[in-house]
């Protein structure tokens, strides 16, 4: 075949494409154009199919071939969506109350009066030091004290043949004598290692026999009646989280389970590593259910704030930003819109729209400002009447 007539066929076959595009796909003579097919082609494409239309088409099919240059469209009406309604944030348990008990002396246990999981209260004697030294040092303070007391009352009935400063002296050793029985006193109940608020005995890792010091932790006392949670929440509900607000928590250890609480304390700065805002929750637990120490997965909502939602298809860009195309009246408007929130199934946007507003999700690529457009659901319904 010589190349005059493989140039020929292949020009013919293009044009045959380009017949079959403009007579199947609507819309697809500006596609064309914009591609850079000639206009005397295309009109000449076209006035071909017009002809071959046939001159018996009813005023129906007439309408609907003179309205093929109008862009066909697809449209859904603007929802309403909420942000920065709910949070959801991972925090940690611990007591109400927690308390590691230490002895207020140096010695030796002489005694454990407790067992990990009792229950005690406040002032109870959890274990005893060895007090022999104690005890003597009362029994001196006792005597010192009966010698001083008889020699102030002796001087008090003969003050009149002693001085007068005789008899204060006297009076001042009775009063050290008293002071010196409270310090032996003292001392000796600091032997005794007393709860300091009721609360549940953890593990005890001291035994009989040990010596401890004033730095030695000997049980450690938690108060479970209440759980505080501590976590930490975004930067932008800092002026969102109360005080005494509601929240909700739930525990790995115990799923299925919604404990409620309120919002105990919330910090009074945002950390500036990680920009969250520390708060602490209080969760009640009547029933000894959570312990110190759990996770927790917390979750408060809010009011939150209202955005137009259109579909994530509707959104176009350009030089100047975002936008996305309103139909009112048939035609077709261009309205600038800033990004909120992206959704998998919409987006939320800042922007002069109103719930209900039409707004262009599909054919998008004609539409122009001002200009007219069809919706698909017409069109439907014209192919239905020419069908007729």
């Amino acid at each position: 075949m010589t190349a005059w007539k493989q140039l020929s066929l292949s020009f013919f076959l293009l044009v045959a494409g380009i017949a079959a595009v403009v007579a199947f796909v609507p819309g697809a003579t500006g596609l064309l154009q914009k591609a850079g097919v000639p206009e005397r082609l295309l009109a000449a494409i076209t006035r071909d199919e017009d002809a071959g239309a046939g001159k018996g088409g009813d005023a129906a099919g007439d309408g609907a071939r003179r309205g093929q240059n109008i862009p066909l469209v697809v449209t859904e009406p603007v929802a309403s969506g909420i942000v920065n309604d709910r949070l959801s944030a991972i925090g940690t348990g611990d007591a109400i109350r927690s308390v590691a008990v230490m002895p207020q002396a140096t010695g030796t246990i002489r005694e454990i009066l407790i067992k990990s999981g009792d229950r005690v209260r406040q002032g109870q004697v959890l274990a005893r030091l060895d007090d022999d030294e104690q005890v003597i040092a009362r029994g001196q303070a006792e005597v010192a004290l009966k010698s001083a007391a008889e020699k102030a009352q002796l001087y008090h009935n003969i003050k009149s043949s002693v001085s007068r400063m005789d008899v204060f002296d006297a009076e001042i050793a009775e009063q050290g004598a008293k002071l010196a029985l409270q310090s032996a006193e003292l001392a000796l109940s600091r032997r005794n290692i007393v709860a300091p608020i009721d609360g549940i005995v953890g593990i005890v890792p001291v035994v009989i026999g040990d010596n401890v010091t004033t730095t030695s932790n000997i049980v450690t006392l938690d108060d479970r009646s209440e759980i505080l949670v501590d976590y930490w929440v975004p930067e932008r509900f800092a002026n969102t989280v109360k005080v005494a607000q509601p929240l909700e928590a739930t525990s790995v250890a115990l799923p299925g389970r919604v404990f409620s609480g309120v919002v105990e304390a919330v910090d009074n700065r945002v950390d500036g590593a990680s920009r969250t805002l520390r708060v602490r929750g209080r969760i009640d637990n009547p029933s000894d259910e959570l312990r110190a120490g759990m996770s927790f997965n917390v979750g408060m909502r809010f009011a939150g704030e209202s955005y137009p939602s259109v579909d994530p298809l509707a959104v176009q860009w350009d030089g100047a930003g975002a936008h996305v195309w309103r139909v009112v009246g048939g035609k077709s408007s261009k309205v600038r819109v800033s990004i909120v929130q992206r959704n998998p199934d919409a987006v939320l946007v800042r922007g002069d729209l109103r719930n209900g507003d039409l707004i262009v999700v599909e054919g998008l690529q004609r539409v122009t400002e001002g200009g007219e457009v069809r919706f698909a659901r017409d069109v439907a319904e014209t192919r239905e009447v020419i069908t007729q």
